[in-house]
């Protein structure tokens, strides 16, 4: 086995209280970010890893953090954070393994995700800033959700495309709706809710028992249709889920604009780390978002 193994053994035993003998690993797919790994021990007990290079590592304690505020919500089942391991220029973040692959229930979903929203804070933003992928996600404490979306989220987004060589057009585009947020967020004025932060349809799953599951955060308190938006951006939960969610908590009136407002972000983030098409995503979402202002 890999040397990097034994320092996560170390982890695992100091940890759980328990030695820990692993008997074979082997890689998970599904990351861009971070390797993933399947370690499993000759008591049967596995673990899932994430290695990622030493110079990475407040990612994976701003994961860490966040799936620990996650846990808040009983309704779902966050996978608890093990150990954070340095080992040579490398470092590991150790959590419990879920099986995923239960058949979907997007009821029990929509009511987990109901009961993460319903956890609020005294203001937006969270206690540290963290990522969204690998970039920066600024959250720093306000009571002004409309500056704290419009300063911390588009207009970080928007500097760091600007450095990342978008055209004028698109960049004009969102200064301008940075402007005009009064005119697009009206009079809804939401509490400072629990979010995942990243929920799109990689991000959550289901156990054998069919209890959902949240995973690889970007925590912080906001807006609840900001996590709702996203999950209509890459995948979809289904009507079950909506069925669910909104009958504990109904989405205001406006949300369809909101949606495209929120996933604005995220497509720009997404031209920030990848390039390629998002610009032109971006720049078209922008245009109909402005399209709404006359």
């Amino acid at each position: 086995m890999e040397a990097w193994i034994e320092a996560v053994r170390q982890a695992i035993a100091n940890a759980t209280g328990e030695d820990f003998a692993p008997a074979r690993s082997a890689g998970v797919g599904g990351g861009s970010i971070s390797q993933g790994f399947s370690v499993a021990g000759a008591d049967g007990r596995r673990f899932f890893v994430k290695k990622n290079h030493a110079r990475r590592r407040a990612m994976f304690e701003a994961e860490a953090a966040g799936l620990e505020e996650l846990a808040r919500c009983e309704d779902l089942r966050i996978p608890r954070v093990i150990a954070l391991v340095d080992h040579g220029d490398a470092c590991f973040l150790v959590l419990e393994h879920l099986d995923l692959g239960g058949r979907a229930d997007g009821a029990a979903l929509g009511r987990g995700v109901a009961a993460l929203h319903a956890i609020t804070g005294p203001t937006f933003g969270w206690n540290r800033d963290n990522f969204i992928g690998s970039t920066p996600q600024p959250n720093p404490p306000g009571t002004d959700w409309m500056a704290f979306y419009g300063e911390h989220r588009l207009a970080f987004q928007r500097r760091l495309a600007r450095d990342n060589g978008a055209n004028k057009a698109l960049l004009d585009a969102v200064a301008r709706l940075e402007e005009n947020l009064p005119a697009l967020l009206g009079d809804h004025r939401p509490k400072p809710s629990l979010l995942h932060g990243d929920l799109w349809s990689g991000n959550w799953g289901f156990l054998g028992d069919g209890a959902p599951t949240l995973f690889d955060p970007a925590v912080y308190y906001g807006d609840r249709e900001a996590d709702i938006a996203m999950m209509e951006l890459f995948g979809h939960p289904g009507r079950d889920f909506f069925t669910a969610y909104t009958e504990v908590l109904p989405l205001d009136a406006g949300y369809p604009v909101r949606r495209e407002l929120y996933n604005l972000y995220h497509i720009l983030n997404h031209f920030n780390l990848f390039g390629g098409g998002y610009a032109s995503q971006a720049g078209r979402m922008a245009r109909r978002l402005l399209s709404e202002l006359h």
